[in-house]
């Protein structure tokens, strides 16, 4: 899905239930302007990493975060924090 619209991967996304993994912005954007509530997304803010290493901080992310991710979050991954919002933002839930 490298050459689709951003929203082309959120639709396809959502209705496979599964989680979006980017190192671009638009995605939490988009999400957040909208007040979706899904799909999930884990923006990877760390430069350069090499197929392992993201592997392994999406390992980290699903460890720490899957049942956030099940019902709908932004994750940030930077290389010291990692935070969650749960979706749609600005939500009390």
């Amino acid at each position: 899905m490298g050459k689709a619209a951003d929203e082309e991967i959120l639709a396809w996304s959502l209705g496979k239930n599964a989680i979006v993994v980017t190192l671009d912005a638009d995605f939490h954007t988009i999400l957040a302007v909208t007040g979706a509530s899904g799909p999930s997304v884990v923006r990877l803010r760390i430069q350069g990493l090499g197929a392992q290493e993201v592997v392994e901080w999406v390992q980290k992310v699903l460890a720490g975060f899957l049942r956030d991710l099940e019902r709908g979050s932004l994750v940030t991954v930077k290389a010291r924090k990692i935070t969650c919002h749960r979706l749609p933002v600005g939500s009390a839930g």
